[in-house]
């Protein structure tokens, strides 16, 4: 019997109107979806759009190798263009932004003044301090005179480090508001998936960020500067796989100096930068001390990183001092990070007493730091990397989603889906919000990279830690 065989443009079709249907439930939520102040119609829409996600990413997984590069790329162009179609809907993060770029452009220092500040009235617009009556928007709010503006937190000091405020910056002269603002996250985005399918060798994996539905949401719509510090760390870590130790630790060191949460994935840099010292004690107690010394490649590539790291505060702090900090040390205990007033470690304080929630979450990333270092493929640093992040997300338990960028752009390096779930966590937490909806959604989450585990490992042929070299490493498919 003749067995009949598809046409082979038939599984690009299939993928084509997926992605096209993607497309169209993303530009849905973004205009009609719901806002912050609106959340319920949201539920529906974030639902779908993760529906359609996953079936784009399933018939992907049959298109031919030749055409996978251009359809990851066009649907990355798709998915961010759509997060134009409005201003931002579950965010006000991107007003600030357009603020720090235009003191900046000022010539003052954004660590120096409040947006309040009598000092600074001569930049305001209606575009950032909206002049009609009511000041009844979701993302307005009054100042301490009574004026209207879209800048959250405008009694204090921006947060954000010297390679944000340098993007910030940058971005300015291109519209000064929260459109330019937006494009540039879609430059970013986009730019992304290009540094993604760069470093896996054009492997389809990479859409798993170009097409997931928190890139339109979180890093376009909303504009998230994080979306800079996951572009910095995909090419630090390819950097690092490369063994290009100095340009590696560079581009990470500007990651952290963009959002901080990137340093994350600096273990992962390291992997078995230290595995000598940390697998060798017996080795060392008969005399071979020299095997607890971190491998030149380590010491090359951490230097590297903090030397970027304080070289973009240089400038800042000339002018600031440490008010360069801005409002880093109130931020942490208005987000339940103190001691004694605890809104964070959610999963832990099931476990233990709240007293020992932050100690007891230190140990634990503490724990997965040391394996990373001692068991990482320096070869694959990015598995290491969404280890730690992972980790410490689950750990910490926060509500803002878009925390979880990173973890979608190593989720793309490593194909470990499962982990996204992490980030799903985080916005189930943003939108219903409470100490029961943070439990359960993190216990979803870790059950769900826990399973996966589980059946992974016990799958035949199991890649193997340390594939040969030149040999790009078996991963997960998407």
């Amino acid at each position: 019997m003749r067995t009949r065989t598809l046409p082979p443009c038939l599984p690009t079709l299939a993928a084509l109107a997926a992605l096209a249907a993607l497309v169209a439930a993303l530009a849905l939520t973004v205009t009609a979806g719901g806002t912050l102040a609106n959340r319920s119609p949201l539920y529906g829409w974030y639902a779908l759009d993760a529906g359609l996600f996953a079936l784009a990413l399933l018939l992907l997984r049959k298109v031919a190798d030749r055409q996978v590069v251009p359809l990851v790329m066009a649907g990355s162009v798709l998915v961010a263009a759509v997060g134009l179609l409005a201003p931002p809907r579950t965010s006000d993060d991107a007003y600030r932004y357009v603020w720090d770029g235009r003191v900046q452009a000022a010539g003052i220092s954004p660590y120096a003044h409040t947006p309040e500040d009598p000092a600074l009235l001569r930049l305001r617009d209606p575009g950032l301090f909206p002049v009609r009556d009511g000041c009844a928007g979701w993302d307005e709010r009054r100042t301490a005179a009574g004026d209207c503006t879209r800048i959250n937190r405008p009694a204090v000091h921006t947060i954000y480090p010297p390679v944000a405020e340098a993007w910030f910056l940058a971005v300015h002269p291109f519209g000064g508001g929260v459109r330019g603002v937006q494009a540039a996250g879609a430059l970013l985005a986009v730019a992304t998936t290009g540094a993604l399918l760069l470093v896996g060798r054009g492997s389809r994996r990479a859409a798993l960020w170009g097409w997931c539905p928190g890139v339109t949401v979180w890093a376009v719509n909303d504009a998230h500067v994080d979306t800079l510090g996951a572009l910095l760390m995909v090419a630090g870590l390819g950097c690092a796989a490369r063994r290009r130790s100095a340009a590696g630790g560079a581009l990470l060191g500007a990651a952290v100096a963009t959002k901080l949460l990137p340093a994350l994935a600096l273990p992962g840099a390291l992997s078995g930068a230290l595995s000598g010292g940390l697998s060798g004690g017996l080795s060392g107690l008969r005399g071979r001390g020299s095997d607890r010394r971190p491998t030149r490649r380590g010491l090359l590539l951490a230097a590297a990183a903090l030397g970027a790291f304080a070289v973009s505060y240089l400038p800042y702090v000339a002018v600031s001092g440490l008010g360069v900090l801005g409002y880093l040390p109130g931020y942490l205990r208005e987000e339940g990070y103190e001691q004694g007033h605890l809104d964070r470690f959610g999963l832990l304080r099931m476990l233990v007493p709240d007293r020992w929630a932050a100690w007891a979450g230190a140990l634990v990333l503490a724990a997965v730091v040391l394996w990373v270092l001692r068991h990482g493929d320096p070869r694959r640093p990015w598995r290491g990397a969404l280890e730690v992040t992972g980790a410490a997300l689950l750990v910490v338990a926060p509500s803002y989603p878009w925390y979880g960028l990173l973890v979608v752009a190593l989720v793309a390096l490593d194909g470990r889906w499962e982990w996204l779930a992490v980030p799903a966590a985080g916005q189930v937490l943003y939108l219903v919000g409470g100490p029961d909806a943070q439990r359960s959604a993190y216990a979803a989450a870790l059950a769900c990279v826990l399973v996966a585990r589980v059946l992974r490992g016990r799958r035949a042929g199991e890649e193997p830690l340390h594939p040969a070299r030149g040999a790009e490493p078996e991963m997960t498919k998407v």
